[in-house]
């Protein structure tokens, strides 16, 4: 790409001010539009004066010259396709329209929208934050023109992401399915009193999550079989494993307010304990990539 490229950010919420931060730490521009009253101040705490990013509550205008627009807006899907529609109204011919949706598809926001757009609209989905986790699921719709979904792998590269291409679109697509998986289990078993809500994210820490921060899953499972690879295991420990049932967690009023008291009885709750908790997620996560990009 010849021009410094621009992002688009619809939606100043805790996942578009990150995505306007990766965008500006790799140099590019950025335009944020929310029609919310206190954007301005948002996006100057965040920004300062940088005159590479400009806060509008003009929608047409934010994403008029833009090359990859991210929304960031509720999870509801007609305030989605109506926001598309207009933005597809407005944008440039070219550019990527995605949504960062965690749950809507990019068939279904696109429906009743123009070809020519809808060609253009696809799932970008980030985990939270954007700026610091890698990985974004890329998830075209039937409509989605596969040099959108090109384009769009380049553009997230650009932006040192790691995109992956999930062609099936399905609730949750992969990751929050995955997270979904170990939640249940972990409510589960807080709740039947088999461990508590810190020991369980100290047993995570120290297992399961530092073991997933240096290889996969499969790639675990090939060096959990040694010389005998993931053959050996499946037909070891894992033919054992493989026959544990997962729990139920308990989903009634009472059972949610005892485990949310539990785990607010661990971390705390309200504006300053988020303030404390995301920091050092955010210094934790950051030494591991530094860590990991080291050990390439």
């Amino acid at each position: 790409m010849s021009h410094t490229p621009t992002l688009a950010i619809v939606g100043a919420g805790v996942i578009g001010i990150s995505w306007a931060r990766l965008a500006r730490e790799h140099g590019w521009t950025v335009t944020i539009t929310d029609p919310r009253a206190d954007l301005r101040d948002i996006v100057t705490a965040a920004f300062g004066d940088d005159p590479a990013v400009v806060a509008t509550d003009d929608l047409a205008a934010a994403v008029r010259s833009a090359d990859l627009v991210q929304e960031n807006g509720p999870e509801r899907l007609p305030v989605k396709q109506q926001l598309f529609a207009e933005i597809g109204a407005a944008a440039p011919a070219d550019a990527v329209l995605a949504t960062s949706s965690s749950s809507i598809t990019a068939s279904e926001i696109a429906v009743d929208l123009e070809p020519g757009v809808a060609a253009r609209l696809l799932v970008g989905h980030p985990f939270n934050p954007p700026e610091l986790m890698p990985l974004v699921e890329v998830l075209p719709g039937s409509r989605t023109a596969a040099g959108t979904t090109e384009t769009a792998v380049g553009l997230y590269r650009a932006l040192d992401r790691e995109p992956v291409v999930i062609t099936t679109e399905l609730p949750g697509f992969v990751a929050n399915r995955l997270q979904a998986a170990v939640s249940r289990e972990a409510r589960y078993l807080v709740q039947e009193g088999v461990v508590s809500p810190g020991d369980l994210d100290t047993i995570l820490r120290n297992s399961l999550g530092l073991r997933w921060a240096t290889i996969g899953l499969f790639e675990g499972n090939v060096l959990g079989g040694g010389p005998g690879g993931i053959a050996h295991l499946l037909a070891g420990v894992g033919a054992q494993t493989g026959g544990i049932e997962p729990g139920v967690p308990a989903t009634d009023p009472e059972s949610m307010r005892r485990l949310v008291e539990a785990v607010e009885d661990t971390y705390g709750s309200g504006a300053q304990v988020y303030e404390t908790l995301a920091r050092r997620r955010d210094r934790r996560t950051r030494a591991v990539l530094a860590a990991l990009a080291d050990t390439e």
